[in-house]
């Protein structure tokens, strides 16, 4: 046991004492914080266009009205849910303001030159509007040509970016919305009638007999998917994060015969041991970072979203069922990593069986998408009973309350197959570390078995 623990200590060390570990440690969270602060950072920076609107014929009076009041009733549908966050305080404010994507557009008076001119003397006063070179008092991001096709409006629009669509969007929106007006005013609809009817929006509130107040479906009722979700795609990146790093240690120590010392001073069954529980060290750091960093956000963000969370996880013991599907799920994989890294020197030595090994562990990583919205669905509750799916899928379905007997059942499944991993791959490593045998599913099987 003695030499067990040294060899869990010096693999944790020797990971934990190296640069690249912390960098890899403090990633997540800083790629987490830029996922979500970057695009509000360019949707706030994005500058406001300056757009000039040219009604082009007599048949086109009143779009350009048209669409200077769909900007001003996009604008104060935004300034009246800014209000309404507000008022619901900050945290809910923040969330509002960051999803609230109106246009950034304004809308201005077309300059002489392109409102009176025509032909190639107008093309050749847009371009010089919207040349960058151009004065930035005079220079403009769009000009819009409205005008009718066969009696519906139309446009033609202009940009100084050929990707620039954020214009041709707000423009179409507008020139649809006020021939939708134009219809019920001439079916006899009265015009402010009409209005009330493009404007309408229904509030739409979702109720279910199994949410959390007996009522209205609220956050409340939706976080758990959002964890269940997360724990799995967590549970999957630390056990290929933690098998990787096995596999590439014994690979490394193999090539430089370090394993070869090691076996004279412990059995292999210890060394296979103490790497398994001392890369599970290592990865409990780095999990217990990631928690600690992502509890004190929530906590300053939002400590009632946070409550809310723990909460969740302690209902029915669900941190519990987390853990022990981490548990399986790390040991089965990693001792096979672990086996693997026994017969290789180089990594395309491995590439063998690692290439099937990662197509299995793509798939709960597809399903686990649908076990969010129908976490009941055929499909996942097949997958999630195949004990190398199950650590993954299970998480994802735990919050959703799945019958004790599937937990039970699903949890001595993925145990039993871990046992018989660890006998597999003890075996294999015992095989691979002693010999110079190259690796390939004939070898690995007879490692298996004994003739190896």
């Amino acid at each position: 046991m003695k030499r067990t623990l040294l060899i869990a200590r010096r693999e944790y060390v020797a990971y934990a004492k190296t640069v690249g570990f912390w960098l890899s440690l403090l990633a997540l969270p800083l790629f987490a914080v830029l996922g979500g602060g970057i695009p509000l950072l360019i949707q706030s920076a994005e500058p406001i266009k300056a757009v000039a609107v040219v009604e082009d014929g007599p048949t086109a009076t009143g779009l350009a009205a048209a669409v200077r009041a769909s900007l001003q009733s996009d604008l104060d549908r935004q300034n009246e849910r800014l209000r309404e966050a507000a008022e619901k305080g900050q945290a809910g404010a923040g969330r509002a303001v960051a999803s609230i994507s109106g246009p950034k557009i304004r809308l201005v008076a077309p300059p002489p030159a392109i409102a009176e001119a025509t032909g190639p003397a107008r093309d050749a006063a847009i371009k010089t509007a919207l040349d960058k070179e151009t004065p930035k008092d005079r220079r403009l991001d769009a000009v819009v040509f409205l005008s009718r096709v066969d009696g519906k409006p139309a446009a033609q629009v202009w940009t100084g970016r050929a990707n620039d669509n954020d214009v041709s969007g707000f423009i179409r929106g507008a020139l649809r919305d006020a021939r939708r007006t134009e219809l019920l005013t001439a079916a006899g609809v009265a015009p402010a009638v009409a209005q009330e009817v493009q404007s309408f929006r229904p509030e739409v509130k979702a109720f279910s007999p199994n949410a959390a107040s007996g009522g209205e479906v609220s956050m409340r009722d939706r976080i758990p998917s959002f964890i269940g979700l997360a724990a799995g795609f967590l549970l999957w990146s630390l056990v290929i994060t933690g098998a990787s790093i096995l596999l590439n240690s014994v690979m490394e120590e193999k090539s430089n015969k370090i394993l070869e010392v090691l076996l004279s001073s412990a059995s292999a069954t210890e060394i296979l041991t103490g790497k398994v529980l001392g890369v599970a060290m290592l990865t409990l750091s780095v999990l217990v970072v990631w928690g600690g960093i992502g509890t004190f956000g929530l906590l300053s963000a939002s400590p009632q979203t946070a409550a809310t969370v723990g909460q969740v996880l302690m209902h029915d013991g669900l941190v519990f069922y987390f853990i022990a599907y981490m548990v399986g799920g790390y040991l089965m994989y990693a001792v096979l990593f672990a086996a693997i890294g026994a017969f290789c020197e180089t990594p395309r030595d491995a590439q063998t069986l690692m290439g099937p090994i990662m197509m299995i562990l793509v798939v709960p990583m597809l399903v686990m998408q649908m076990a969010l919205t129908s976490p009941d669905a055929p499909v996942v509750k097949v997958l999630s009973w195949i004990p190398f799916f199950t650590p993954f899928l299970m998480s994802a379905r735990a919050p959703s309350d799945p019958p004790l007997v599937e937990i039970v059942l699903t949890l001595i499944g993925m145990f039993a197959t871990a046992a018989l991993m660890v006998w597999i791959a003890g075996r294999a490593f015992r095989a691979g570390a002693l010999s110079d045998v190259k690796l390939s599913w004939k070898t690995f099987g007879r490692a298996i078995t004994g003739r190896g």
